[in-house]
């Protein structure tokens, strides 16, 4: 990251981070990364993934106005294009027989559960927001899809945690959004302008969770990731 107007390095880890922990894979040691004006960012070392201090994140209020902005219709052609960067491959993947799957986080206009529909599988959507009924997160699925939404996660241990309690063994989980690259360019990239988007994740920060959980990590597309719950998970010794 360059010096200057755009973004300098942060030198030491605010008080309020005292635990230390990564929020997305809970590994100690966070880092400093960048302030980007009054906005200090963290990184963790081991997942690579990079993140706005909590203190700085909008008030939920505010947070939920702007998501009641999103205007992404079902039928909307372009949209669903977008979508399908997610969608073909998974679909690609599956065997011939029906599928159950949950599109979490799915918006106000849930086009991905109307692809998959299409393709023949029954989908279930939850949003907190939007179709916040908790029923369907009793059941457990063959997929998840997750679009543009781990950006948006306060909490996404956690998240991740539930999201692989949902999973059946052999399932995917499917996540879309918009992966970080070149550090030089973090300032100023568009997706960390969103004051909604709080994490942001790099191809190896899935790869590094797939491989901790010992779960396949396929990215078949830019800013795409499938990752696969074994079907036999293999228990711990002990």
């Amino acid at each position: 990251m360059a010096h200057g107007q755009t973004g300098r390095r942060t030198g030491k880890i605010p008080s309020m981070m005292a635990d230390n922990l990564c929020p997305v894979c809970r590994e100690p040691d966070i880092k400093p990364f960048v302030t980007v004006g009054a906005s200090e960012y963290l990184r963790c070392p081991s997942c690579r993934a990079v993140f706005l201090l909590p203190a700085q994140r909008l008030p939920l209020e505010e947070e939920r106005r702007r998501y009641r902005l999103h205007r992404n219709h079902p039928d909307d052609p372009d949209y669903r294009r977008f979508l399908s960067r997610l969608a073909a491959p998974l679909l690609a993947r599956f065997n011939d027989r029906e599928q159950e799957g949950l599109d979490y986080g799915c918006g106000p206009g849930p086009a991905l559960a109307a692809i998959f529909r299409e393709a023949g599988h029954r989908v279930c959507l939850y949003d907190p927001q939007f179709y916040p009924d908790k029923s369907v997160l009793d059941t457990t699925y063959d997929f998840i899809t997750c679009t543009e939404v781990f950006e948006h996660f306060h909490h996404p241990a956690d998240e991740l945690d539930r999201l692989r309690c949902l999973l059946r063994p052999g399932g995917w989980l499917a996540v879309m959004t918009c992966f970080q690259t070149e550090d030089a360019a973090f300032a100023e990239w568009h997706y960390r302008r969103d004051p909604t988007h709080v994490v942001f994740y790099r191809e190896d920060t899935f790869r590094y969770l797939a491989d901790s959980w010992g779960w396949e990590c396929h990215i078949p597309a830019r800013d795409v990731a499938l990752l696969r719950k074994p079907v036999n998970p293999i228990s711990p010794p002990g």
